[in-house]
Order: structure tokens, then sequence, then C-alpha cells
């Protein structure tokens, strides 16, 4: 491993972070860790949908420096919250992302082959990509390194980019702020944001949506053209979506909770009002809360609670959506969670179980591919006269157009 003042082999490669945005914090939070799974720490109360509106979108300049002419290329910047300006002498290879969103907008970005690991692979679900023509992500290197959280494992992996939001380390991980500056020094640039709950005390900085972050990761990736086509898609499967989607009074009331175990019996409720981008899916298509006019909090504030069946029977929602099990598939779900509430004598009185809409409830962190899917399976889940039994071969995107993108056909 090498020391704090070693540089890299090739310094083409190189990439130095310029803070212009927000201080960074302390650890007002350590300890606040994530859950398991599918996370029981779930979202927040949101503080708007762009937070901070003084953080304008990142923009790329390409102005040759002398070390970038010597090697062939240029120079180009890129912005994020809370790192703020980082220039890049070229175009980063190896990457490394804390979470699936993150690591899924790369792989959108045809970057796929640049994985060296992430720093929560529970989190990071790859069966998706499975129904794209010609996409692969290679999981060796998510086998070998699925919990990229300490110095050593930067040092060893010496990406060329780390999509992280630095101040998760600090708060969550007991980094200090000098830990952060040695790896972004001496091996590369921090470039993320928690942006899939919004209820952590110390994120006082802007969040972004999950285009707005998508945007700016393709800046950092000088990958434009990419992004514009894959949002250009995207922008118009949800416009079709919520053109099709029925009078608010007869959409059903949704209660989103955390489960993990196979036998529910208590339930950790997750507000639908935020705009965690964990819930985009959701809130594009125009679900209905069913703790809307309750005083229930979110799963991850100080006083929340836990419901139990009783409180779930007065809320009596017409669909379920339970998080926590997205390693099964909807048939292994039916078979235990909702087998197991269809026998309890009171889970089997609620209007949902009785109808058999009892649903997984996607994960929460979430790219633009897996955006897509969770939207197609969530319109179903929602709207099956509309757009299909969930269990049925109805696809609601064009699953080559999306691989044509991410392969470089635009």
């Amino acid at each position: 491993m090498r020391g704090d003042d070693a540089t890299r082999g090739d310094p083409t490669r190189r990439a130095f972070a310029k803070y212009g945005g927000a201080v960074a914090l302390g650890g007002l939070l350590a300890g606040c860790t994530e859950g398991s799974a599918d996370g029981n720490s779930g979202d927040g109360t949101e503080i708007g949908e762009s937070g901070n509106d003084t953080d304008t979108a990142s923009t790329t300049s390409t102005e040759p420096d002398t070390e970038g002419e010597e090697s062939g290329g240029v120079s180009y910047t890129a912005a994020m919250e809370p790192v703020g300006e980082v220039t890049f002498e070229a175009v980063p290879e190896r990457w490394v992302a804390y979470d699936g969103g993150f690591a899924d907008m790369a792989v959108a970005l045809g970057r796929g082959d640049g994985l060296a690991g992430v720093g929560n692979a529970d989190r990071y679900y790859t069966y998706v990509y499975d129904e794209l023509p010609g996409v692969d992500v290679d999981r060796s290197p998510i086998e070998a390194h699925p919990q990229v959280r300490t110095k050593e494992e930067f040092y060893e992996l010496d990406a060329d980019i780390h999509l992280y939001d630095p101040q998760m380390l600090v708060n969550w991980f007991d980094w200090g702020e000098d830990d952060v500056a040695e790896i972004r020094d001496n091996v590369a640039p921090f470039f993320g944001n928690l942006i899939f709950r919004r209820s952590d005390g110390w994120h006082d900085y802007r969040y972004y949506t999950l285009y707005e972050a998508f945007e700016r990761v393709a800046t950092a990736f000088d990958e434009r053209e990419r992004y514009e086509a894959f949002a250009e898609f995207h922008e118009s499967f949800i416009a079709d979506a919520q053109a099709r989607l029925p009078p608010t009074d007869d959409r059903p009331s949704v209660f989103l909770t955390f489960e993990g175990t196979d036998e529910p019996e208590t339930f950790s409720p997750y507000r639908l009002v935020d705009k965690g981008t964990s819930k985009k899916q959701w809130l594009d298509l125009g679900v209905t809360d069913a703790l809307a006019g309750t005083d229930v909090e979110n799963l991850s504030t100080t006083n929340r609670g836990e419901l139990d069946y009783e409180n779930l029977l007065e809320l009596d929602p017409d669909v379920i959506l339970v998080r926590g099990h997205e390693r099964k598939s909807p048939t292994e779900f039916r078979d235990t969670v909702l087998a197991y509430m269809e026998d309890h004598p009171v889970g089997s009185e609620l209007t949902a179980v009785q109808n058999g809409r009892v649903y997984r409830g996607g994960y929460l962190n979430q790219g633009p591919i897996h955006n897509l899917f969770l939207t197609e399976r969530a319109a179903k889940q929602l709207y099956p006269e509309e757009f299909g039994p969930v269990t049925g071969d109805a696809e609601l995107f064009d699953r080559q157009r999306v691989a044509d993108i991410i392969n470089g056909a635009f």
C-alpha cells in the first residue's frame, strides 16, 4: 500500500478536487448507519426538490493545460455538492461507487467495464441488466470488494473517481475530514451526494433529483451525449405512463413499509410525500399516501413508530408495498410474506391482503436503469387494469433502445 505522499503511476489519470461547495460537516450523526438488506433506516422528510437553489447544473469546460497537452488530452470540470468543482485531466476509467444508484449511473453511461468495487454490495441489484441485450456487468469486482469503506481499500483499488458522498463516510463510518482529504489527494476525488433519502441532519447542502445527479456524473465521465439520450428516453417513458393514469380520485391508497422478515408482525412506515430518489417511481405515478393526514412519521426519523396489524386495519390501504425482499422473485414473495399475512388472524382482514395486492416495494438506491424497471413494475402493481398484471409479460419501455444507448448507439 502506498504512503500518504505517494503518487500514482499514470499521471494522466489524475483528477484534482477543488472544493467550491458546502463546507464539510463533522461527525454530527456518527454511527447513523443504514441497516441491512434493503435498509431499515429508510427515507425522511424532504427539504425541497433541489435543496439549496444556489447550486447550478454541472458544466463541462474543455480548456487545454500544459500537462494535458503533453499527454494528448484536455482538462475539464464537473461539479456536485458537497465536493464542489472537480477538474479532470483525463476521463476516469476505474471507478468505485458506494451504492447501487451511482453504480447504475456509471453503467448507464457505458462505463460498466471500469467497475472496481462497491461500498455496499447488498444494495446493488445487477439482475436488471439481464434484460438488456448486450449489457453485462462483471460481478467479480463486486464480489471481491463488496464493502469499500476503509482508506486501505481505496488505496488498493486505485480508482480514478469515487462515486461517494464523502460526508456519508464522515457521519456513518467515522472518517475524519483529514481522511477524506488524504484519499482525495493521494488516490482520486470523491464525487457523489446522498440522494436516496432526505432525513439526515448533517446533510445541509444541496440535494439532487435522480437525473440532476445523473447529469453531473455524466459530466464527470465526459458522457454528455449518452446522458441526453437517456434523459430524453426517460422523459418520454414517464410522460407516456402519466398520460395513462386514472383520475386522482380513482387511484389506490398505498402504504409503503420496510419489513425484512418473512413473517411480519410490525411495519416500519415510509411517507410518500418526500422526494428522495428511492421514492421516484411512486411520485411519478401519482400515488395516494395511505398515511396522509396522520401523525405517523417516516421510518428514519427519530420519533417514528412501528405499526402493527391493528394499526394497519385502521388505515386499510388498497396496496401494501414491503421493502426488504428484493432478492426474492415475485413468486417467492407471495409464497412467504403474503402467505403469512393471509394466514394472520388480523392481517387477513386487510383489503390489500384479501385482494392479493401486497408487493415488493422496490429498493432504496436506484439509478436510471433501475428506475425504468422499477417504474414499470410499480405501474403494474398500482394500475393493473391499464398496464397489465404484475406477473404479465407486457413491457412498458423498449429494452433494446436502452441497451443501444448504453452501448453507444445514440
